[in-house]
C-alpha cells in the first residue's frame, strides 16, 4: 500500500508518516519500483499502535522506547501517565477557575479585564506584602471576584495580610456571606476558623444569619468564635456559648467581656447571672474556673450576680474569696439590690 493509501484510510497524513519515517519510527517494510515507499500490513499495524500510543499524551521518543525500547515497564509508564494528566488537569482547572472569576467581576471593558487578572496574580503571590497590597486596592467603585478574595482569605496565614483581605471582602459587596457559610464545612480546621473570622468581619448588618447558624456547628473553635461576634453584636443567643467559655477558660477575658455588653439589658442580665452561677454547682467548677466566674460576674448587674459573688466572698479557695470580695467593691448596686451589695461589702470585710 502507497504513502497516499495509507494516509488516506489511517488519518495520518503523508507528511506525518514521512516524519515517522525519518525518526526510524515506521520504516515501510518495501518500495515500489518507482521507488515509492510501501507499507505491508505489519507497518499498518504498528501505526496503529503509535497513534494509540500519541493518544494517551506520549511524545514520539516515548513510544518509540516503549515499542522498541528493551527495558520497557509498563507500570513506571503508567503512573508516570497518570501523574502528567493529574498536572495538566489541575493547570486547567485553576485556569478555569480564573476566568470564571474574571466573568463574575462583571467586566465592562478591556481594562476592567485587565484589572482583575492582575488582582488574581497579585493574590496568588508569594509574597506577603503584595497579597496585603493587592487586597488593599479593591476598590468600592468596582465590582470585586468575590470567590477569589473567599479563597484567599481561607488559605492566608499571614494575620496582616489576612485583615486586609477581610477589609476587602466587607467592601466587595454580596456573595461573601454565602461563600464563607459553605466553607464552615471545609475538612480542614485552620479553614473553618478562618471562614468564622472572616463572617465575624463583615459589618454589623451583615452575616447574622450565617453566624446564628454556626452557633451549633460541631466544631467547637467554631463555635466560640461565632458567639464572641454575635455578642459584640448585641445578640443574646450567643450567651450559652459565652458562659461556656467562661467557665472552661476558653478566650473568657473576650468571652467576659462580650457578656457584659449584652447584660446591659435587665432581663438578659439575670439571665446571663442565673448561668454564671449554674456554672458554680457543687463540684462542678474547679477553684479557677471559679475565679473566672466572679470576674465574669463583675460586670453584670442585678441581685443574682451581687448575691453569687457574696457567697463567693465565702469560697473555701481563698483566691476566689479575695477576687469576689473584690469584685463587689468595684459593683454600683442596682436599685432594690443595696441589701445585697452592702452584704457582699460586709462580707469583705471580714
Amino acid at each position: 500500500m502507497l504513502i497516499g493509501e495509507v494516509a488516506r484510510r489511517s488519518g495520518v497524513s503523508a507528511r506525518m508518516l514521512r516524519h515517522y519515517d525519518t525518526l526510524g519510527l515506521l520504516r515501510p517494510t518495501g518500495r515500489s519500483g518507482a521507488g515509492y515507499r510501501e507499507y505491508a500490513g505489519d507497518d499498518l499495524r504498528r501505526l496503529f499502535h503509535i497513534e494509540s500510543l500519541r493518544s494517551l499524551g506520549l511524545s514520539l521518543r516515548e513510544v518509540g522506547q516503549v515499542l522498541d525500547g528493551p527495558g520497557f515497564a509498563p507500570a513506571a509508564l503508567v503512573d508516570d501517565l497518570i501523574r502528567r494528566t493529574r498536572e495538566r488537569i489541575a493547570a486547567e482547572t485553576a485556569l478555569l477557575t480564573r476566568l470564571r472569576r474574571i466573568g463574575a467581576a462583571e467586566p465592562a471593558d478591556r481594562a476592567d479585564v485587565l484589572r482583575t487578572v492582575a488582582l488574581l496574580q497579585e493574590l496568588g503571590s508569594p509574597s506577603p506584602d503584595r497579597r496585603q497590597r493587592a487586597a488593599l486596592a479593591v476598590a468600592a467603585d468596582r465590582p470585586a471576584p468575590v470567590e477569589a478574595l473567599v479563597e484567599a482569605v481561607l488559605s492566608e496565614p499571614e494575620p496582616n495580610v489576612a485583615g486586609a483581605l477581610k477589609w476587602a471582602l466587607a467592601r466587595a459587596g454580596d456573595g461573601a456571606p454565602r461563600l464563607l457559610a459553605k466553607a464552615l464545612d471545609a475538612p480542614g480546621a485552620t479553614t473553618r476558623r478562618r471562614a468564622v473570622q472572616a463572617l465575624a468581619a463583615l459589618p454589623d448588618a451583615v452575616a447574622r444569619t450565617e453566624l446564628r447558624d454556626a452557633l451549633a456547628h460541631p466544631d467547637l473553635a467554631v463555635r466560640r468564635d461565632a458567639a464572641l461576634a454575635l455578642g459584640a453584636r448585641g445578640l443574646t443567643e450567643a450567651v450559652p456559648v459565652l458562659v461556656a467559655m467562661v467557665a472552661e477558660g476558653a478566650n473568657d477575658v473576650d468571652a467576659a467581656d462580650a457578656l457584659s455588653v449584652l447584660a446591659a439589658g435587665a432581663p438578659v442580665a439575670e439571665e446571663i447571672a442565673a448561668r454564671l452561677t449554674a456554672r458554680l454547682v457543687p463540684g462542678g467548677a474547679g477553684a479557677p474556673a471559679r475565679r473566672r466566674l466572679a470576674q465574669a460576674l463583675a460586670g453584670v448587674p442585678g441581685p443574682t450576680a451581687s448575691r453569687t459573688l457574696t457567697d463567693l466572698t465565702r469560697d473555701e479557695d481563698p483566691g476566689v474569696a479575695v477576687t469576689a470580695r473584690y469584685v463587689l467593691t468595684l459593683r454600683e448596686p442596682s436599685p432594690g439590690e443595696e441589701g445585697a451589695g452592702g452584704a457582699g461589702r460586709a462580707g469583705g470585710a471580714g
